[in-house]
């Protein structure tokens, strides 16, 4: 069977960490991860509950905080206990890997609209020649394979 989750989504808060009563660290957060496509013109996210465990809990503790972009890898598992007499159940993804996903400068400027990529400064936004085909040699359409 396969269980493997994939998300890109911005902390809503900054991510706890704790420690277990053996001194293993886990660390919880939610994801904002905003959906592909719009909905009467505007595009909802969901909020999705995450844990990580050991040193990726360290890690995500360490270097992300509340409206950090992040890319988390992981699997969904399902965990159920009982409250004031009654069964509840939530679903949460348990991360085992995660990435960086914008540059520290823009995380550190608030500029959380923008892409996730910059050019270096002094770069051109375009290229200034377009592609030309000149100087290449048009292939025969008979090929060797």
């Amino acid at each position: 069977m396969l269980n493997k989750v994939v998300l890109m989504g911005r902390f809503t808060k900054d991510p706890e960490l704790r420690s277990t009563p053996q001194g293993v660290s886990v660390c919880n957060f939610r994801l904002g991860v905003t959906r592909n496509y719009k909905t009467n013109g505007s595009y909802e996210s969901d909020f999705i509950d995450c844990v990580a465990w050991r040193n990726t809990a360290e890690f995500i503790s360490k270097f992300f905080k509340k409206g950090n972009l992040v890319c988390v890898e992981g699997s969904l598992q399902s965990r159920s206990w009982e409250q004031d007499g009654q069964r509840r159940t939530t679903l949460e993804v348990m991360v085992d890997n995660t990435y960086f996903v914008e540059s520290k400068k823009d995380a550190e400027g608030g500029d959380f609209g923008g892409s996730t990529f910059s050019a270096p400064a002094g770069a051109p936004a375009e290229p200034k020649e377009s592609f030309s085909s000149e100087g290449f040699n048009a292939l025969d359409d008979d090929l060797p394979f």
